[in-house]
């Protein structure tokens, strides 16, 4: 007789609900911890930077000079923070990490203006920092190019610009950085919590002796991977839904797409990552070996799955790692269901791509699986 595939699933299904159920340690690891590093990561991982403090050596110190220093003020990024007598003291204060940002005024700025000759003002910006560098020059930019240009219309006595552009931001009109980042910090924290709890599930029966009473017992290693995947995927969820409603109420992101779909890529993924977990349990032989070799996912799905960084700007040999992570299609899912409102038609390749790996990673790890101990 064919011996059935699955045989002994609904046996180690109730064993490991119950062993879940009986160990709250592990719920505990496996919810709170990635609660916590959602609202962290959400609040933590913004471009929007504001209020940067910037010093000012303003040597014109007139009505103009003043009111030039309030255009910067007044677009939120910069704040000032003091005045200084020399342009050594301008740098120093940057040195010393006080400003990002360090203005000198000229003492004919106001007299050059009206004269009609450029005035120059030099801008002292701290490129240790190229996020907060590049959004004060694009500000200073901005800043420097409004007044000009609102001169030169008064000086010319037209009432509009030669050309006027007129851009329309579509998804994420107001471009919140909570909007682009917090899908994708769901699905960085999602693969902590799952992988592990799955890698040490295996390896705790090792250690405990139990995984002998199952070696011996009638189980196909079909069964047993299942059945330890199952009661870890239905936590997944429960934290997959947690996850989610943090995004929706604490940071404001709308869902433009179906749930449905949102759920059913989410499902994919867990078990996907789950798969992953099994197969590192099948390789390690103690908890710490298998805490190291789930480690050792996590940082490439940071750096390579386009969650930070674009990944068309990567070397190729960065691109085809991000390619191989399950983390790179859920992000793109994601945003494409929540930000953009796809269809099933304009993002199916990524689950497909994604429903592939979570099917060779289960068939992978059952197959390693081997019935003898050691």
């Amino acid at each position: 007789m064919k011996r059935a595939p699955f045989r002994g699933l609904g046996a180690i299904l109730f064993k490991e609900f119950i062993s879940v159920l009986r160990d709250p340690m592990t719920l505990f690891f496996m919810l709170f911890p990635p609660l916590i590093e959602m609202i962290a990561f959400g609040y933590a991982l913004d471009n929007d930077v504001k209020h940067m403090p910037m010093v000012v050596l303003n040597e014109d110190r007139t009505v103009e000079s003043r009111q030039f220093l309030d255009r910067f003020v007044n677009t939120e990024t910069f704040r000032i923070v003091g005045e200084v007598q020399n342009v050594e003291e301008l740098a120093s204060e940057i040195r010393k990490g006080r400003a990002y940002v360090g203005m000198q005024i000229p003492p004919h700025f106001t007299r050059d203006v009206r004269a009609g000759y450029p005035a120059h003002v030099q801008m002292l910006i701290d490129g240790s920092n190229s996020t907060t560098a590049l959004q004060a020059l694009n500000t200073a930019l901005g800043v420097a190019l409004t007044q000009s240009v609102e001169a030169l219309m008064r000086e010319t006595g037209r009432h509009t610009v030669p050309i006027e552009i007129r851009p329309q931001m579509l998804y994420n009109p107001t471009m919140r950085s909570p909007n682009f980042f917090v899908p994708g910090v769901i699905g960085v924290v999602l693969q902590i919590g799952t992988t592990f709890a799955t890698a040490m599930a295996v390896v705790r029966e090792r250690e405990r002796g139990t995984l002998e009473q199952l070696l011996v017992s009638p189980l196909s290693r079909w069964g047993l991977m299942l059945g330890k995947l199952i009661p870890y995927l239905c936590v997944g969820m429960l934290m997959a839904i947690l996850l989610f409603a943090i995004m929706r109420f604490i940071f404001a992101v709308p869902i433009a797409g179906s749930v449905t779909a949102m759920m059913l890529a989410t499902l994919v993924y867990v078990f996907a990552l789950l798969s992953l977990g099994l197969l590192v349990a099948t390789k390690a032989e103690n908890q710490m070996q298998a805490l190291q070799m789930s480690m050792t996912f996590i940082m490439p799905s940071v750096f390579f799955s386009g969650f930070i960084f674009p990944r068309e700007t990567m070397p190729g040999i960065f691109y085809a790692i991000g390619a191989l992570l399950p983390t790179t299609y859920f992000i793109s899912l994601m945003r494409a269901i929540i930000l953009r409102g796809a269809s099933f038609f304009e993002y199916w390749p990524a689950l497909a791509i994604m429903s592939a790996m979570a099917v060779l990673l289960f068939c992978v790890c059952a197959l390693r699986f081997r019935k003898k101990i050691g």
